[in-house]
């Protein structure tokens, strides 16, 4: 390069030809749009050829000179580059385009300008309490992209806390925001270092977080800050856009919804006089539950039917609002008295209903339950005849037979063919509270009479528990009668009801021996418990002579246990016949040659099970008074083991 001049710089003192010479190469690499190390070069080639100090340092000057030059320019382009995207994104705000799209362009342009691996943008959720993955850019990790995270979680709780920008060069050993788990999983899926996070604010709520991130370490420019905090506003801008279309559009539906609801009122009005006209008149003639579905029906256009029991999702929501609720494909209104469900009427076929026509259904759900409870007032006034009945039957010995059937024959009641008299009791001991032990004796009680209305029978509280009078059907027995009778109560009040049972006992006139077998129930329903068979039916042939010694409280199983508890806890721990060689051999008359024909054993095999047994109970075991209270411990035990099958 020939570096010499022709004379000095009027001002300067440096050469024209020098200056020029010197920014030459400069303005070269600079129209080309060199990269940074190109400019590296011309001073050694310089310092090769052999310029001068002067000479080299005019080449410095220049390529310091040329490098702002390219700075600038460069900054201007990615300014222009900038604008240009912001100006699209505004364009795209303008213009009818979905929210999603714009978003998604949003997250596209700001990963582009920014030059970064991935850019994402999260929306905070309130019905949920958490924000969530809304659009992703780059993104390769499927868990990344479908994350919730709670609310103040990770560098965006950070940013929505503050409602300020944050940057985190290395994220797994950034300690001001709070890690997670999930986050943390992530974001080591997602493989990111370092992230650049910014609010969206609408006012001054922050709704949600902008996001660019890098899968290297890397230092986050105040300009790149700004510029994301540019399509952050953009992008709360397209959202409160949407917000407002959507808020605009719901106003437009309710105007058009009020529009009908104002055309269709004489329409409708005249429907809730119709259907009031005729609800009146039902109650007036005495129509019953189905009538006014039937009536509804009609008027609503639609199929309504009552319901004994409302499905547990609707239940709650009738119990909290009292209203008609949607269930399914149609409605529910709650029949009730006060806070006591009695059912529900259910309407299918009408998807929607107005004011008028919900409060005329919820109307008829009202007529329906003063229905009801009339028909629950007689049948609690029948329930009371029924009783005192019993009662003179139990009570009074010298009660007219014929009046006694006279009042039981417009009961329905039948005593003119055997019947069993019953006593039931419910299980106490698994009431938590006496409230609760309260309204397990008021659900016997209300099961009981309607197992004696619909079995033609009677029933009456007496002694803590229900007496029941039951016809005895042709070939049935008074222990089937009374398992029956324990399941069925024992169902209906979901808890464990004992149920002993007399006799059968003639047709009337014979009322005097009701008393007695009343009295003989109550002692078959003692000898289950005693035994330890709560909640089940026994009738008084099931126990024999033993019937007589098991009334009272005594202790059975205290008794069996003390008396041959060894011998059965030999065979339950050793699979021994010991018992069952016991009874064999007491019903042989002790003698251990009848003993082993009734076994099919070697009179040896009875003689080494009797040694074990004297070992278990003690030498005196064959003593009159220990025989005596061994064979009926064994009695009680194989009665309590016959009542369990």
């Amino acid at each position: 390069m020939d570096m010499t001049h022709d004379g000095p710089h009027p001002t300067t003192g440096t050469t024209t030809f020098a200056a020029t010479g010197a920014e030459t190469p400069f303005l070269d690499l600079l129209a080309r749009g060199a990269a940074v190390e190109a400019y590296e070069e011309p001073v050694p080639a310089a310092r090769a050829a052999g310029a001068s100090e002067a000479e080299l340092a005019a080449l410095e000057h220049a390529k310091r000179l040329a490098l702002r030059v390219r700075s600038e320019l460069a900054d201007r382009r990615r300014r222009e580059a900038e604008l240009s995207a912001l100006f699209e994104t505004a364009h795209d705000l303008a213009g009818p385009r979905d929210l999603d799209s714009v978003l998604q362009a949003i997250v596209q342009r700001a990963r582009s300008l920014l030059g970064t691996d991935v850019a994402y943008l999260t929306l905070n959720d309130p019905a949920r309490g958490d924000t969530f993955m809304r659009v992703t850019e780059g993104s390769v990790a499927a868990r990344f992209q479908q994350l919730r995270l709670g609310m103040g979680e990770g560098l965006g709780g950070l940013v929505a806390q503050t409602a300020r920008p944050y940057v985190t060069e290395d994220y797994f050993h950034d300690s001001r925001f709070r890690h997670t788990s999930v986050i943390d999983t992530g974001v080591q899926d997602e493989g990111l270092v370092a992230i650049l996070g910014v609010p969206l604010m609408l006012g001054p709520h922050v709704i949600g977080v902008l996001f660019a991130a890098d899968r290297r370490a890397r230092v986050f420019e105040r300009a790149q800050t700004a510029l994301l905090g540019s399509f952050a506003a953009l992008a709360a801008a397209a959202i409160e856009s949407a917000n407002l279309l959507d808020e605009t559009r719901a106003a437009l539906s309710e105007l058009e919804h009020a529009h009908e609801i104002i055309q269709d009122r004489s329409a409708v009005i005249e429907r809730a006089s119709d259907v009031h006209d005729r609800l009146a008149e039902l109650v007036l003639r005495g129509g019953g539950v189905h009538d006014v579905a039937a009536a509804v029906s009609e008027v609503l256009d639609g199929s309504v039917e009552f319901i004994d029991t409302v499905p547990e999702a609707a239940a709650s929501a009738l119990r909290s609002g009292g209203h008609a609720v949607r269930h399914g494909d149609g409605w529910i209104a709650a029949v009730a008295a006060g806070d006591q469900q009695l059912g529900g009427l259910v309407l299918r076929g009408h998807p929607a209903l107005d004011p008028v026509d919900q409060r005329t259904f919820e109307r008829a759900a009202m007529v329906t339950s003063l229905l009801l409870l009339a028909r629950r007032f007689a049948g609690d006034a029948e329930q009371r005849v029924r009783g005192e009945l019993l009662d003179d039957l139990l009570d009074a010995r010298h009660r007219d037979p014929a009046l006694l059937r006279e009042r039981a024959a417009r009961l329905g009641a039948r005593l003119d063919t055997p019947y069993v008299v019953l006593a039931a009791q419910p299980d106490a001991a698994s009431a938590a509270s006496a409230d609760e032990e309260a309204a397990v004796r008021r659900r016997l009680w209300a099961a009981a009479a309607h197992l004696a209305a619909t079995g033609h029978g009677l029933a009456a509280t007496r002694d803590g528990g229900i007496v029941l009078l039951l016809p005895l059907a042709e070939g049935d027995t008074a222990t089937e009668l009374a398992r029956r009778t324990a399941v069925h109560l024992g169902a209906a009040v979901h808890e464990p009801v004992t149920v002993g049972a007399s006799a059968p006992l003639r047709p009337l006139p014979a009322a005097d021996a009701a008393p007695a077998a009343y009295t003989e129930a109550r002692r078959c329903l003692d000898a289950l418990r005693l035994l330890g068979r709560s909640g089940q039916g026994a009738a008084a042939e099931d126990f024999g002579f033993l019937g007589l010694l098991l009334a009272g409280p005594r202790d059975i199983t205290g008794f069996v246990e003390r008396t041959i508890g060894p011998v059965l806890d030999y065979d339950h721990r050793r699979g021994t016949e010991l018992v069952r060689t016991l009874d064999a051999y007491y019903a042989a008359g002790s003698s251990p040659a009848r003993t082993k024909d009734t076994l099919h054993v070697h009179v040896n095999t009875v003689a080494q099970r009797l040694d074990r047994v004297a070992r278990l109970l003690g030498e005196d075991w064959q003593s009159p008074a220990r025989t005596l209270e061994i064979q009926l411990a064994l009695r009680l035990h194989r009665l309590a083991g016959a009542l369990t099958g």
